[in-house]
């Protein structure tokens, strides 16, 4: 009996200790994603969002910035400044994503034309001169023939940057004599390669003088 009673108070702590696990969190009832349910009249599990509900981030309150387009027609000008960072931007990005098809310089020499794929229009044939710079942006949003939309690869402000950079190209390649500022030497020197790149890989520039000096001279890779 005394035997009984030392055990007691552990037999009490024991029982009130559990007395409070439950497994209420573990067989609770739960509907998977997108299955039906009785508990809503609409027979759907979930709720639809409010109308009106605009994701964060989301509102796309400038509708020319998102689809270059002045109504029904294309708009002819960037929704923000260009500046020599856009430019170096919109480069990079060109040379990322258009260049493999398109060139470097636009011309529609890319490497990828060279494996069988229908080589692209030059930008600088007269007709893409003339387009407004929205219907690059409405391009590379939407696609068009062949080319499939670059909307989930690349921002829309990234778009534009490439716009921008493609009507640098246009002007470079079109440019008169009346253009190049004083003191600019014409032709510029054209840079020298180790490695002209694979259009996946970027070209690998020459060192000035390495050649002069005899030093380090690697063969073309």
């Amino acid at each position: 009996m005394s035997s009984l009673r030392k055990l007691f108070p552990a037999v009490l702590a024991l029982v009130c200790g559990t007395a409070g696990c439950r497994i209420d969190m573990h067989v609770q009832p739960y509907n998977r994603t997108m299955s039906k349910s009785d508990f809503f009249a609409d027979g759907r599990s979930a709720r639809l969002p409010v109308e009106g509900t605009v994701a964060r981030g989301d509102l796309r309150e400038d509708a020319y910035f998102y689809t270059g387009k002045v109504g029904a027609g294309d708009g002819d000008y960037l929704p923000f400044e260009v500046t020599e960072k856009v430019l170096t931007r919109g480069r990079e990005r060109f040379d990322i994503f258009c260049a493999p098809c398109h060139g470097r310089v636009g011309d529609g020499n890319g490497f990828i034309p060279t494996r069988g794929l229908r080589r692209p229009p030059s930008y600088h044939i007269e007709r893409l001169r003339k387009v407004p710079t929205g219907y690059f942006f409405d391009v590379m949003t939407n696609g068009f023939g062949i080319m499939p939309d670059y909307s989930s690869q690349i921002p829309p402000r990234d778009r534009w940057a490439i716009a921008a950079y493609i009507r640098a190209l246009q002007l470079s390649q079109g440019a008169t004599s009346a253009d190049i500022p004083a003191g600019q030497k014409v032709p510029s020197p054209a840079p020298e390669f180790r490695d002209i790149g694979t259009g996946a890989s970027l070209p690998e520039v020459k060192p000035p003088g390495k050649e002069a000096s005899g030093e380090n001279k690697e063969e073309p890779k």
